[in-house]
């Protein structure tokens, strides 16, 4: 037996040789055909990958204009010391008739030494650049040296455009310095307090919008710099000088404030540069118009269609004037403020000098209240007191809302809206002032609120919105709320009483609101929840979550472009149950509430928990995941997974 195992046993050792030398030499064919297979497919992919990349970074030429993309422009121009853009929409009529012209301009260059290349880009496609180098128009010219944009602001000939990129080219060249002024705590006083006008914007450098403003700033400053006398343009970085904004309560960026001999007023104006030239232009004149002779004054109450400030004075030396004229500069956008130093002017208001006159025109004089309402001035007398009177009297009992005034003017609520056909001229002046008679006459017993006219055409929208466009009355009525909540009178026979009706049952809570939405969706579980006008109050003034309201329309590019940005924020924080990403479409559903402002889309409003009447305004970072993400953080009363999260 032993010997037998024996020789079995060799066997098999023998066996596992043969097996181990076997697997020694290398896997089979079939393995080995595999792999390299794959090896192949490998370098082929990587090859594919390197063509398309190649691609992309080829820089193609049309008519002796190079054409530049989003993929190809930071490698073509890495290495070039001068390029000559265009930025072009395809549909521009400018453009195309631009287009023969800039095709010479490149051939020219060509054969300049060393030659400039000069190249253009359809901003309508790569719009990455576009919004880089902040186009708003079309065509746009810029040059770009070293891979500085230098904006081209002269005329479109081809000798001026060439003689320019040639002066640029040259390796002396240098950018002139900025016209804006650079202020610091060390010389802010000494500069703002030494100006007639000046006008300091305060920013951020990482602000999105302070970056979109600087070269329209810049190229205003430029041009205001050229008048005489200059209006000065300047700037204060309020991350490095924390004491001037908090100095002059900077709470957002860009803030920009208008500075008359260091007294600071809001600035109100455009941001692009022919806006801002032409606000501070009208800016830089007298606030208040001397009226000399008296039969400006009759006319401005016979014909006259808003309310006569007219301050009485001795003389400019007068300290009383310089205190009235601080205070219409406050206003002067809001309000046209008069003085005068005539003795005849002041003996027909039937005033002494030192006084502030605020009347009504004639067709809104009545009854019920006085025909002037005068104020002393005096050198003491504070800036925000003849504020004040001028805000207080400015409108009659019952005046006329109109979409040109009613930004300004009918901001307070409650409003009591009487919507007819609404005419002061000659011949229907009669006829307005039946109705608006007959509104006087409440208006008088309900002094808390305001009372208007306006005609039904003017706000043919607001009617329908309130229901009222299809009732078959002359004459219809309406309440406008504090909240921004709207309530229709039912329709009626118009009469006082009907009217003093419809006030006193809202003055005791016991009208429903109208409130245009769209329909409540049935399912509303994503990540993003959407509002309508019926539930607003229900999920964006709930007390208990904080909320992120984005105000959409849906035509906004703008709003489009910032849709799965949104989406993506929602599925961020959709596991937090004290936390709602919301979005609302405001063309179609009414905000119920005036502290959501919608001025502008998209808006975003963060409404924290427990303090919904002081909700806060994105606007100071890019509209993207990481800003958004950072703006709700800082904002949130507080974060909370839900127990699936966890």
């Amino acid at each position: 037996m032993r010997p037998r195992k024996a020789c079995l046993l060799l066997l098999l050792l023998a066996l596992a040789q043969l097996l181990a030398a076997a697997s020694a030499e290398g896997p089979d064919e079939d393995s080995s055909n595999k792999e390299d297979a794959i090896e192949e497919e490998d370098e082929e992919e990587e090859e594919d990958d390197d063509e398309e990349e190649e691609d992309s970074l080829e820089v193609k030429e049309e008519n002796g204009v190079l054409v530049l993309t989003d993929a190809n422009f930071d490698n073509f121009v890495a290495d070039k010391d001068t390029v000559l853009l265009e930025f072009y929409a395809p549909w521009c009529g400018h453009c195309k008739q631009f287009a023969p012209k800039y095709e010479k301009i490149a051939s020219t260059l060509k054969e300049n030494d060393p030659p400039i290349p000069v190249a253009k880009i359809d901003a309508t496609s790569e719009s990455a650049l576009a919004s880089r180098f902040g186009v708003s128009g079309y065509p746009t010219l810029k040059i770009l040296k070293k891979g500085e944009a230098v904006d081209y602001e002269g005329s479109r000939t081809q000798e001026e455009i060439v003689a320019k990129v040639k002066e640029i080219s040259q390796p002396d060249w240098t950018p002139p310095p900025e016209v804006t002024l650079v202020l610091t705590k060390d010389n802010f006083d000494e500069v703002v307090n030494d100006a007639d006008i000046i006008l300091v914007e305060f920013y951020a450098p990482w602000c999105g919008h302070c970056k979109k403003l600087a070269p329209e700033y810049e190229k205003a400053a430029k041009e205001l710099s050229k008048r005489s006398p200059p209006i000065p343009l300047a700037k204060v970085d309020a991350t490095a000088e924390t004491d001037l904004a908090k100095r002059f309560d900077v709470s957002g960026y860009p803030t920009l404030k208008i500075f008359r001999k260091g007294k600071p007023f809001d600035y109100n104006g455009p941001r692009e540069k022919y806006g801002i030239v032409d606000y501070m232009i009208e800016q830089s004149g007298p606030p208040s118009k001397e009226i000399q002779v008296l039969k400006q004054v009759q006319d401005f109450l016979k014909d006259g269609d808003d309310v006569i400030i007219i301050g009485v004075f001795n003389a400019e030396s007068d300290p009383a004037y310089q205190q009235y004229q601080d205070a219409a500069n406050s206003l002067r956008e809001d309000y046209k403020f008069h003085h005068t130093f005539s003795t005849e002017i002041a003996k027909f208001l039937k005033v002494s000098p030192g006084k502030l006159v605020v009347k009504q025109p004639e067709k809104f004089q009545s009854r019920y209240e006085p025909k002037s309402n005068v104020m002393d001035i005096q050198a003491s007398t504070e800036g925000s007191a003849i504020k004040d009177h001028v805000l207080k009297h400015s409108l009659p009992l019952v005046g006329h809302r109109k979409t040109s005034n009613d930004a300004k003017r009918y901001t307070r609520r409650p409003l009591v809206v009487v919507y007819y056909s609404v005419d002061f001229g000659f011949d229907y002046r009669a006829a307005t002032q039946f109705w608006r008679n007959k509104v006087l006459e409440v208006a008088k017993d309900f002094p808390e609120y305001t009372f208007a006219v306006a005609d039904e055409d003017d706000f043919a929208t607001e009617v329908k919105d309130l229901g009222l466009s299809e009732s078959g009355e002359d004459v219809n009525a309406a309440i406008l709320d504090e909240s921004g909540r709207k309530f229709a009178m039912e329709p009626d026979e118009f009469d006082s009483e009907t009217l003093r009706e419809f006030v006193t049952a809202f003055k005791k809570g016991k009208l429903k609101p109208v409130i245009k939405s769209q329909p409540v969706p049935k399912n509303n579980k994503g990540p993003v929840k959407v509002v309508v006008g019926k539930t607003f109050d229900s999920i964006v003034m709930d007390p208990k979550k904080d909320v992120l309201i984005e105000f959409y329309a849906p035509w906004c590019g703008h709003c489009k472009q910032l849709e799965p940005v949104y989406t993506a924020l929602g599925k961020k924080y959709k596991n937090h149950k004290n936390l709602v990403i919301a979005k609302m479409d405001a063309t179609a559903n009414d905000v119920t509430n005036d502290r959501y402002k919608v001025e502008g889309f998209p808006t975003i409003y963060f409404a924290p928990s427990g303090d919904k009447k002081n909700p806060i305004k994105f606007e100071d970072g890019d509209r993207d995941l990481e800003h958004l993400s950072k703006f709700v953080e800082e904002h949130v009363t507080k974060l909370s997974r839900t127990r699936e999260e966890l």
